[in-house]
């Protein structure tokens, strides 16, 4: 894939980055607000859970969430989260239902550790799994959002019930989730980048053809490649 390769795609993404993160953090701060309020009053922990994650070359860079489970649950060893896992907060459940825990990493794209659109950054174990053509992923910035984000949106309900949802990752999503990414790496484009965007906004609404759509723009982008 020539164009996503080119100065011009790469000079526009990050100008479109920087600019729809400041101008997001603006819009979502009274919302980011009742959030950090919320978390603090329901067990006083910490509002803010950073969590490293390995990104574009290979360096390591603490990705920004606002803490969904109990204090301490990311020592438990467990990496995966299913809807009915013990360690998520009540506040948690609602943040992860929206994806409205994601919402700073906006300061992480404008440090230029994310892009708004692009694979899902590794945890340290995750990317020295990786084959030699998954590495290439780590050619790039990680995203927000990408077509494994938008296919593996309900991850949680997925692993739901799974006594060992470790496991059940690596059987039900890791597969397809690098496939996805891989694609996405082949073909990315500023236009494929914006419809991510619009696909990922019309799956958090809920729409019934999330997934229909998804097809079809994948199966496009890779024809047109």
């Amino acid at each position: 894939m020539r164009t996503g390769r080119a100065p011009a795609y790469e000079a526009a993404k990050r100008a479109t980055d920087v600019a729809v993160a400041a101008a997001g953090l603006v819009v979502t701060a009274p919302l980011a607000a009742v959030i950090a309020w919320r978390i603090r009053r329901e067990d006083r922990g910490p509002v803010i859970f950073r969590g490293p994650r390995v990104g574009r070359g290979g360096g390591s860079f603490d990705i920004l969430k606002f803490r969904t489970m109990a204090v301490g649950a990311d020592r438990s060893g467990v990496d995966a989260t299913a809807n009915d896992d013990p360690r998520l907060t009540r506040t948690g459940r609602f943040l992860r239902r929206w994806k409205l825990d994601e919402l700073p990493q906006l300061v992480n794209v404008l440090r230029g550790e994310m892009s708004l659109v692009g694979p899902r950054p590794p945890m340290a174990w995750d990317a020295e799994l990786y084959t030699a053509d998954e590495r290439r992923l780590l050619t790039i910035r990680p995203g927000i959002t990408d077509w494994a984000s938008i296919r593996f949106r309900r991850q949680g309900a997925l692993i739901e019930g799974r006594t060992d949802w470790q496991a059940a990752y690596f059987e039900l999503i890791r597969p397809g989730k690098m496939e996805l990414a891989l694609a996405y790496l082949q073909n990315r484009s500023f236009a494929v980048d914006v419809r991510i965007l619009g696909l990922t906004a019309l799956g958090l609404l809920g729409h019934p053809r999330t997934d229909e759509i998804l097809q079809r723009m994948v199966t496009s982008a890779r024809a047109r490649a």
